[in-house]
């Protein structure tokens, strides 16, 4: 647990406490599924869990590079296809599709990278959505592989020596992933590398003139961004048993940003709370009406009004504030 926030705050900052509960809730659904016997929340919370992995790995581009992606979803595309494709073609072993899944994000996020890291602003976020867009009409094309209507996997990948058949176990195994999604965010953003990424974001000319070749840093965050999200649309597929390529939508990379600012960017935890925040109320709004969209988008409205930063972002903020008062007290 110490390990998701800098060695500096101190044990006793609320967000331990909050982050602790968060993460046991999550270890603890399961639990409660069993002993009520309510499966559904295991494909409700894998969900989640999915998207915020593909939400942390946005994060590290909007919140720490400043790097607006509008096509970031094209790689959930990407792992759930290399996973659907190899088992239509008889490829049932799970760690061969998930290196696939993985090889197939590398490949093309280095390729698509060296185009659109020449841009920026809202060059780059209209040339991030085009490529999107070519991939999902590319999956629409792909008529041996279901098209449009997309296409349904006979059986979950067999991750050896983990039993992915059962709903449990893919449970565990998209949590365990998360906390490395999680892991991994916390060890890039406060190394040397993750610094130069935050000086990018604040101001790429004084970056460039000190020495650091920035572009090399961009495709680098840019492709580990794309392989997280390779891996989550890996577990996507084998989550629902089906790939389409709605799952590279611009709707779909729409909610992935929703979800980084909703629930706090440049923050750790953020895209977890948001993740959370946004499916739940989704699904809480889909049971009571049919036209939830409305009331949805007024909810995530009014709550970037009232907390600019985002649910977390605004308590993160809100924690630093009083720990910095604390010490100047002490000091005093």
């Amino acid at each position: 647990m110490r390990k998701l926030f800098p060695e500096s705050v101190p044990l006793s900052s609320p967000r331990w406490w909050v982050v602790a509960a968060l993460l046991a809730f999550f270890a603890l659904v399961p639990v409660y599924a069993a002993w009520f016997d309510e499966g559904f929340y295991l494909t409700l919370f894998s969900r989640v869990m999915v998207m915020a992995i593909a939400a942390i790995s946005l994060n590290l581009l909007i919140g720490y590079t400043g790097l607006v992606s509008f096509g970031h979803a094209l790689y959930l595309m990407v792992g759930a296809y290399a996973a659907g494709i190899a088992s239509f073609h008889g490829i049932t072993n799970g760690w061969l599709q998930l290196a696939i899944a993985i090889g197939a994000g590398l490949v093309i996020s280095f390729v698509t990278g060296l185009i659109v890291l020449r841009t920026s602003g809202m060059a780059f976020i209209m040339i991030t959505l085009a490529f999107a867009q070519m991939f999902f009409y590319l999956g629409i094309s792909l008529k041996q592989y279901g098209g449009d209507d997309g296409l349904r996997m006979d059986a979950r990948s067999a991750l050896a020596p983990f039993d992915m058949s059962s709903n449990m176990t893919l449970y565990y195994v998209v949590f365990v992933i998360l906390l490395a999604a999680l892991y991994l965010s916390w060890r890039l953003v406060h190394s040397r590398f993750g610094y130069v990424l935050r000086g990018i974001r604040g101001n790429e000319r004084r970056m460039k003139a000190i020495g650091f070749s920035t572009t090399r840093y961009k495709l680098a965050i840019y492709m580990i961004a794309a392989t997280i999200t390779s891996v989550a649309g890996f577990l996507l597929a084998n989550l629902t048993s089906y790939v389409s390529p709605s799952y590279g939508a611009w709707t779909a990379s729409g909610d992935l940003i929703v979800m980084v600012v909703l629930g706090g960017m440049g923050t750790v935890m953020g895209p977890l709370v948001g993740a959370l925040s946004l499916l739940l109320v989704e699904e809480w709004l889909a049971s009571l009406t049919q036209h939830w969209m409305a009331p949805l988008g007024l909810a995530i409205v009014l709550i970037v009004l009232t907390a600019r930063r985002g649910i977390y972002g605004s308590f993160h903020a809100w924690t630093r504030r009083r720990e910095q008062a604390s010490t100047t007290e002490a000091g005093q």
